[in-house]
């Protein structure tokens, strides 16, 4: 009879997910096995933070003038979208959702590219080969297994490369996200697979999603070790992700991290958030805001001032407007972009529907 396998020690996550800063800014106990994040990092963190409300508003302003066709605000999620860059190299993979625009904004791409999806012009407006950013992934959890294909890729090529797949809790209950963790496991793949529970899978409340005490669990079933950490709180984030990455770097498999946090606006600006959860529910959550959170903590360590403050504001408003201009250009379109990357070798029926496109567009035969 085969030995009996034991899960080894440390597979389990924290009781309570893990926090440096408490809500109204001011420090906690320092949690066991975890170190802060330099005040350097921390000081980046809070400019990028600034950067990405800004964007955030900006795109939702953009979708009211009819610039944008859809766009599902990550405001009160910013600790988690910009913990997450700022814990990967640059050639590191991210693999995010639709929600995860703050990040690539963060990462250094440029955003009326990035908007190419949500304004209806295109599939990906960015190269994700040059950017090492996969296409921002609509449907649910299915970017998990393309991450973790990746990963094994990486692994087999002896580089030390990682990949973080980011997912919703919606996410979690998809059948793509429990075939990711298994495949990553198996193949201890250099995957971390960060959950951005922000408690709603548009309407579905998280406990009419899961029974689970937390789904940071969901990995341990697959020999995944994992975490929990107050997504609001940057400092843990930051530090959480970054023994994450640390572990699947070293060549030790996938690590799985949930960080609980908000999504403080409706799912996008076609759903009407009041039907299904109440006002005081979002105040107390405002409460947490990851932003201002953030700024006292340094404020406190005299890590920022009034001038970093205004400064960061400043840049922040100076990004939106130059993005606000660019998106009030009419796109420049190529109709017969649509037939381009159908197929890696396009087929005589698609070059077919191509040619009689062009001929239309061309007036020929009229």
């Amino acid at each position: 009879m085969a030995a009996q396998r034991r899960a080894p020690a440390g597979m389990l996550p924290a009781v309570e997910p893990i926090r440096f800063v408490a809500e109204d800014g001011t420090a906690c106990a320092a949690p066991r096995g975890f170190t802060a994040p330099s005040a350097e990092l921390l000081r980046e963190a809070y400019r990028r933070m600034v950067l990405g409300r800004r964007f955030d508003a900006q795109a939702t302003a953009l979708t009211k003038q009819g610039r944008l066709a859809v766009y599902p605000s990550a405001l009160g999620q910013e600790a988690c979208q910009i913990g997450a860059v700022l814990s990967l190299r640059e050639d590191d993979w991210l693999f995010p959702t639709y929600r995860d625009s703050m990040a690539l904004v963060a990462r250094g791409l440029e955003p009326v590219a990035l908007m190419e999806l949500l304004r209806g012009t295109g599939h990906c407006g960015y190269d994700p080969e040059a950017t090492c950013t996969a296409p921002q992934c609509t449907p649910l959890a299915t970017q998990a297994p393309h991450a973790v294909g990746m990963a094994d890729a990486l692994r087999r090529r002896g580089e030390d490369r990682v990949v973080m797949a980011l997912i919703g809790d919606g996410g979690t209950s998809e059948g793509d996200f429990h075939e990711a963790l298994n495949f990553a496991a198996v193949f201890r793949a250099p995957v971390v697979f960060f959950v951005q529970n922000n408690r709603f899978a548009i309407s579905v409340p998280l406990e009419k999603q899961t029974a689970a005490p937390s789904l940071a669990y969901k990995g341990i079933g697959y020999g995944i070790p994992s975490e929990q950490v107050d997504g609001n709180d940057v400092v843990a984030v930051l530090s959480v992700l970054g023994k994450a990455v640390t572990h699947a770097r070293d060549g030790r498999g996938p690590f799985l991290v949930e960080a609980h946090t908000y999504r403080m606006d409706a799912h996008t600006n076609a759903d009407d958030a009041t039907r299904y959860r109440d006002a005081a529910e979002v105040e107390r959550w405002r409460a947490a805001d990851p932003v201002s959170r953030l700024e006292r903590y340094l404020r406190d360590r005299e890590v920022l001032t009034d001038a970093d403050i205004h400064a960061d504001k400043a840049a922040a408003e100076e990004f939106a407007a130059s993005f606000r201009g660019r998106m009030n250009a009419e796109p420049e379109l190529d109709p017969l972009q649509l037939f381009t990357h159908v197929y890696a070798e396009p087929t005589a029926h698609l070059m077919a529907q191509r040619e009689a496109l062009r001929t239309e567009l061309a007036g020929e035969g009229v």
